[in-house]
Formats: structure tokens, C-alpha cells, sequence
């Protein structure tokens, strides 16, 4: 069942409806406002909409940079992996 967890986000009082813990939710709704809050601090003054884009885009860099770098680790670990299965095969 949905549970309303009501959250700050630049200024306003935001009501969201998560499965998730209330925990987490403020955790992802504090992070939003991070990064609108340091858009707002590095730009100069722009409407709510365009802070609100501009945060948006810098989350999703974020995470495709983080993406990009887990699926390079991945495909190290399944290389690394079937190496060393051939070896202690051909020891074995």
C-alpha cells in the first residue's frame, strides 16, 4: 500500500506516494533538492521550471556515469571470471 511521505523541495512542501520506506523517499526527495538547491547557487536566477531541468540533467549524467562504470566493472568481473574457470579447469 502507497504511503503519503510529505517532503521539502526548494521551499515547497511536496506530498509523495512511495511503497518504499519513509526513509528512503526523503533520502531521494533530499537529494533532489540538493541538486536543485546547487543549480540555483551556480546559475544565475532562472525560473523554478529550468532549475528543476537543470537539476534533472545533472542527476542523469550522474547516473549514466555511474551506469557506464558498473557495466565496464561487470564486464571485467565475468572476464576475470572465466579465466580463472579455464585455468582451474585446465589445473584440475
Amino acid at each position: 500500500m502507497k504511503k503519503p511521505v510529505e517532503v521539502e523541495i526548494m521551499g515547497q512542501i511536496v506530498t509523495l506516494r512511495s511503497e518504499e520506506e519513509e526513509s528512503y523517499v526523503r533520502r531521494v526527495a533530499g537529494y533532489v533538492d540538493e541538486k536543485m538547491q546547487e543549480v540555483v547557487k551556480t546559475t544565475r536566477p532562472i525560473a523554478k521550471f529550468n532549475v528543476a531541468v537543470m537539476a534533472a540533467l545533472s542527476i542523469a549524467d550522474e547516473y549514466h556515469r555511474l551506469k557506464d562504470r558498473y557495466d565496464t566493472t561487470i564486464n571485467r568481473l565475468d572476464l576475470l571470471s572465466k579465466r580463472l574457470s579455464i585455468t582451474l579447469t585446465e589445473e584440475g
